[in-house]
């Protein structure tokens, strides 16, 4: 079945270009065939006899490319607000799984919930993402950290996408951390998620890419070789939790697989980076963590520009360090503490995460991508970066059909 052609009128296009500046320019018009972008330019060179089944005049607002969220961790049970209140009181995160607290605790409560309710919840959480501009969202595993556990989580992350609100790619995390209670080594339990538990997924279609947690509290980069090997060997793209609470030279492993990214790099040194960069490798940037956890050790962005890594933001939400549910907030974010410019913050939730989940259809507004795009009340593309606590999204587009946000909010209003 076709999607409605559509021509987009009266619209003021933002998109990122190469040199970092932020493009915004007012008349333009698109034109959206079978969901994807047919045509683009301004108003007086649309096509002469150009046929629609529909136009919509945008009365002048903002047009970007649908926004981008690559680092999620959706699908989970329970609350981590108890690890939140005793965190400020001066309570270690040692402490706190100590205690029955961290991971651990949402590892439980995983496992305890059915799958209707972690779809139900799963989906609440993404129609308020989408509230917020995004089209596409990846969500990993990792709360599971056993067989049945970690396919049930892929199960529901795939139903979401089927909920028309966003695009949902799926990652498997099963190497997040050891799951308490487990009998085996590490390399027991690597074995067993890439020798049993990877083919079954990848044969159920369940997962579009393999993460693993590379730090010293989870996984070192020898013991993810094997990991990561036999994820390539099927056919699977691979990514890594990088860095975040110390240098780990996993960067050399990633760069020598071919990984589409690596995310966190709060502790990557220069060499680090240099590896990213001749392998291509996506630096994503999680500032929701690092605002979360008060962290006081940045990502080094002046080096990953130097080195012209590309670079792209996620939300990161996840119950225990970053519940965000904002795009644009983690834009925000990465302006104010990480020193982004408004320019790299869109385009690292858009051409850069596409990139990210090794996606080429979209992430931009071109001849020939999916017609993903967001439509915002806002008079330049800065703002989206500049604005906290409220979103301005107007409408968004999903492969051609239109969700309009206002027109939710005024059901949300009668409802009440």
């Amino acid at each position: 079945m076709t999607t409605p052609s559509i021509l987009l009128r009266n619209a003021a296009v933002g998109d990122t270009t190469p040199d970092a500046a932020l493009v915004h320019r007012r008349g333009q018009a698109i034109h959206i065939q079978d969901g994807l972008i047919a045509w683009h330019g301004t108003e007086a060179e649309i096509p002469a006899g150009l046929a629609c089944d529909d136009e919509i005049d945008l009365g002048g607002r903002l047009v970007t490319p649908g926004l981008i969220d690559c680092h999620t961790h959706l699908v989970y049970g329970g609350k981590r607000v108890a690890d939140f209140v005793e965190r400020l009181g001066g309570t270690r995160y040692d402490e706190i799984a100590g205690g029955g607290g961290g991971i651990a605790s949402t590892v439980a409560a995983t496992r305890a919930a059915d799958e209707s309710t972690l779809f139900t919840m799963a989906g609440m959480r993404l129609e308020r993402m989408a509230g917020h501009g995004a089209t596409t969202v990846e969500i990993k595993s990792g709360y599971g950290l056993d067989p049945l556990s970690e396919k049930k989580i892929l199960r529901v992350a795939r139903r979401l996408g089927g909920l028309g609100l966003a695009d949902v790619r799926t990652t498997f995390l099963g190497a997040h951390a050891m799951p308490a209670g487990y009998e085996g080594t590490k390399a027991d339990y690597l074995a067993e998620m890439s020798d049993e538990v990877l083919p079954g997924l990848v044969a159920e279609g369940l997962v579009d890419a393999v993460d693993a947690f590379c730090e010293s509290i989870a996984f070192n980069p020898e013991e993810l070789e094997g990991y990561f090997g036999a994820a390539r060997a099927l056919g699977l793209p691979i990514k890594a939790h990088l860095d975040q609470l110390s240098e780990t030279r996993g960067a050399a492993l990633l760069a020598k697989m071919g990984a589409t990214s690596a995310d966190h790099l709060e502790y990557s040194g220069t060499g680090s980076i240099e590896a990213l960069a001749r392998a291509g490798t996506v630096a994503v940037l999680l500032p929701g963590a690092y605002y979360f956890l008060r962290e006081s050790r940045s990502p080094n962005v002046s080096a990953l520009r130097t080195a012209r890594v590309p670079i792209a933001i996620a939300t990161d939400h996840n119950p225990g360090t970053s519940p965000m549910e904002s795009l644009p907030l983690a834009m925000n974010m990465a302006c104010i503490l990480f020193g982004l410019t408004p320019a790299e913050a869109l385009r690292g939730t858009t051409a850069n995460a596409a990139r990210a989940l090794g996606l080429s259809d979209r992430g931009s507004i071109a001849n020939g991508l999916r017609a993903d795009l967001a439509v915002w009340e806002v008079d330049s593309p800065a703002e989206l970066s500049y604005n906290i606590g409220f979103s301005p999204l107007h409408s968004t587009f999903l492969k051609g059909t239109v969700r309009r946000e206002d027109s939710r909010r005024a059901d949300a209003h009668d409802g009440a």
